[in-house]
């Protein structure tokens, strides 16, 4: 029984420091799970387009608009600027 309650514990103190991993990019802070499917969303977005500024905008609305999004995303969508804070996360993971 003691072992069943101690790998619970060290199970549950896993997820907690796991999650508790955050990134910032000026005020906005993120968590590390979010940044990573966000880099996934942006490189299977680019993946087939060249690296053009005008595509660019594109695959963030693009990204924007996909439902795999995570939702702390969402209002950073809905802002001026949100393409430079896209491409500075996406950069941040690789």
């Amino acid at each position: 029984m003691k072992t069943i309650a101690f790998i619970a514990l060290l199970f549950t103190t896993f997820f907690l420091f796991s999650d508790a991993v955050q990134v910032q990019d000026g005020e906005h802070f993120f968590s590390a799970e979010s940044v990573k499917i966000l880099k996934h969303l942006l490189d299977s977005s680019s993946a087939s387009q060249q690296k053009n500024p005008r595509v660019a905008t594109t695959s963030y609305a693009a990204v924007c608009a996909n439902p795999s999004l995570p939702q702390e995303f969402i209002p950073l969508c809905n802002q001026s600027g949100s393409s430079m804070v896209f491409s500075r996360l996406g950069e941040h993971q690789r």
